[in-house]
């Protein structure tokens, strides 16, 4: 969901101050399995109401993708007490604002409200999973609407389709393989007993987490949440489906055209570990060493002084079950291609040779926890990463607290360990992605 509404100042405050500091919380089961996490701040008078499902598009049938993002939009369509249109309109009117997003791992949706209408958020979101409207009519509407947002994200879009073409090799024969926007054909061919059928195996109360952050009452908070979702029906047990990852022991390299581009690109992406692992933490370090700021060694090198890049990054891509780690550059003054890829390597090969120095290190730690602090600096984030530490993290609702700890503890050896175990190129894609004539 990409609309946004104007929210008073307030609702863009919630500092927590500008050091790192435990997030309170309290966590607990309604009798449905709904999983409830309550985080009390009285720094504002606003309130973040959340529900994260555990499902993403890694969760689809291989012939039915793109339903995850589908839902995304579909439970926006209202319910037998919120006519269609009028779930966003309920929200600004009452001085919120609303959204949804879907990865290949969850899907997420929340309002911000001031304070006074927590019950309203409650209300709306036990709303949309209790009996949501699932019909021809709002299928066909959504249908055009997720179209429009491929065409306008990914068709037309310079570089849009980079992780497509990446992850179709990374990942392939397994659930990672597609994107989350999925494919039009597949959607169009859905019939409706079959998102009636994905909304009641995923949307169940077991298969989600509850997380309200901000200026509220503990206690009266439980009895709105027990007014609101105690009724929900419980649903049936989500079973992932396992899947076997084939290994990757050779290059692989690939082309692709791109007709919004004028300038060339190349991609290199390693299949690395997912989120959960404590080497993911490490290749979000190294990938700050490489090109996290203007004084990263990538920027530094190929932008500033060699003037071969017009823009370099490197960045971790973390999922669930694995994780892609993806390095890009942008030519400038019509460099080779390959003499970018090469320059990349040659920064990796260092990183995996010599330990990063002192101050680097540093540094490092520095910016992550300054990430960390603005991460967790508005309702909003807080409520999100204490769903995801429940979700993604094994139950552990706390990983909000540890991870800080965890980041500072990484050694500059095992950032060196790392990058020669994962950045080798017999392990990688390396994408082509050329102007299309």
């Amino acid at each position: 969901m990409k609309k946004h509404f104007l929210a008073t100042l307030v609702l863009s405050g919630l500092c927590l101050g500008a050091t790192a500091q435990k997030v309170k919380f309290t966590e607990y089961d309604l009798n449905n399995g709904l999983h409830v996490i309550l985080h009390q701040d009285k720094t504002a008078p606003v309130v973040a109401v959340s529900v994260m499902y555990h499902v993403g598009s890694k969760d689809e049938d291989p012939q039915r993708t793109g339903f995850a993002h589908f839902f995304e939009h579909l439970l926006f369509e209202g319910s037998p007490n919120l006519k269609r249109g009028e779930f966003m309109k309920t929200v600004s009117s009452n001085g919120g604002q609303n959204n949804a997003n879907t990865s290949h791992d969850r899907t997420f949706y929340y309002e911000m409200f001031p304070s006074n209408q927590l019950e309203l958020g409650l209300w709306l979101e036990s709303e949309r999973m209790l009996h949501p409207k699932i019909d021809e009519n709002g299928v066909r509407t959504q249908n055009e609407v997720v179209k429009e947002e491929k065409r306008l994200r990914i068709d037309n879009s310079p570089y849009g389709k980079f992780a497509e073409n990446i992850f179709r090799h990374l990942f392939k024969g397994t659930p990672y393989e597609w994107q989350p926007i999925g494919s039009m054909e597949h959607l169009d061919a859905a019939k409706l007993d079959e998102f009636l059928a994905f909304f009641k195996k995923y949307y169940a109360p077991g298969n989600a987490v509850l997380t309200i952050a901000g200026d509220i009452d503990v206690e009266k908070t439980k009895t709105l949440v027990k007014k609101y979702f105690d009724e929900v029906p419980k649903g049936a047990p989500v079973v992932k489906t396992p899947y076997k990852l084939p290994e990757i022991n050779k290059q692989i390299i690939d082309t692709a055209y791109d007709a919004n581009i004028q300038i060339p690109a190349i991609f290199t992406a390693y299949r690395v570990p997912g989120m959960r692992s404590r080497d993911s933490k490490v290749m979000e370090m190294i990938s700050s060493v490489l090109s996290g700021g203007g004084s990263s060694r990538l920027n530094r090198k190929m932008v500033d002084e060699k003037k071969t890049a017009l823009q370099v990054s490197a960045f971790n891509y973390g999922l669930e079950n694995h994780g892609a780690y993806i390095a890009l550059a942008l030519p400038n003054n019509n460099t080779p291609l390959t003499d970018l890829l090469n320059d990349i390597d040659a920064e990796v090969l260092n990183l995996q040779t010599d330990l990063i120095t002192e101050k680097e290190f540093k540094k490092l730690q520095n910016q992550f926890e300054n990430s960390y602090v603005s991460a967790n600096s508005r309702m909003l984030g807080v409520a999100e990463n204490l769903a995801s530490g429940y979700t993604f993290h094994n139950k552990n609702t706390n990983d909000i607290n540890e991870e800080l700890d965890i980041i500072k503890s990484i050694t500059r050896e095992e950032i060196r360990t790392v990058a020669k175990k994962y950045l080798n190129k017999d392990q990688r894609v390396v994408l082509y992605y050329l102007p299309k004539k």
